[in-house]
């Protein structure tokens, strides 16, 4: 065999590991990103599993509050319903942007609802909706925990399905970029309050 074949099988030798250790990298992190949904899934389920409980204890008090609590439990079946089509394929932008958005209206029903407990002292008082309340704002820290986890994921994949030579692997075996959790506060419960000294 000549000098010449044998560099030429060498080449493709490396070239076939190459691309299978590529190949194998980018399987290992899609199922990173996988499992980094699969957490926030676990908490949002949770969540979901409070709110219920929250509405009844607070419609015992807020008889007059119906419109909102019939919000916050319509809110919470559309994220429901969100987040069982995002657990289907986690890769899929438009299911991840849905939920998002169900997120969002039910961040706020929740807001509000939260907001207009301060109104009913009795209901600030009760037992169990102090025990719900902070259980929720648990869970939320906890949601974005895992959001911030499945966002570095992400991230880590998108790199690598970038990067060159790695995205030719990503390209020719159909590893699309995938989409960052945003979160789902609006600007404006983003930014700080203003404080006005002497006016």
């Amino acid at each position: 065999m000549s000098t010449t074949a044998i560099v030429v099988i060498a080449v493709l030798v490396a070239l076939v590991l190459w691309y299978v250790v590529t190949y194998n990298r980018f399987v290992g992190l899609r199922n990173e990103v996988k499992n980094a949904f699969a957490q926030i899934d676990v908490q949002l389920k949770r969540r979901y599993d409070l709110i219920p409980n929250l509405v009844e204890v607070a419609r015992g008090y807020m008889q007059h509050e119906r419109e909102t609590l019939e919000a916050v439990a319509a809110a919470r079946s559309n994220a429901v319903t969100a987040a069982q089509q995002a657990r289907a394929n986690p890769a899929d932008g438009g299911a991840l942007m849905a939920l998002a958005g169900a997120e969002g209206v039910l961040g706020a029903g929740l807001g509000r609802l939260m907001a207009l407990s301060e109104a009913y002292p009795e209901l600030k008082a009760d037992r169990e909706m102090q025990r719900l309340s902070e259980e929720i704002a648990s869970t939320e820290n906890r949601i974005g925990f895992a959001r911030q986890a499945y966002n570095d994921t992400v991230l880590a994949f998108n790199t690598a399905t970038e990067e060159f030579p790695s995205n030719i692997v990503a390209t020719l075996n159909r590893f699309p970029s995938l989409p960052m959790l945003q979160s789902t506060t609006s600007e404006q419960e983003r930014q700080a309050p203003q404080v006005r000294f002497g006016q």
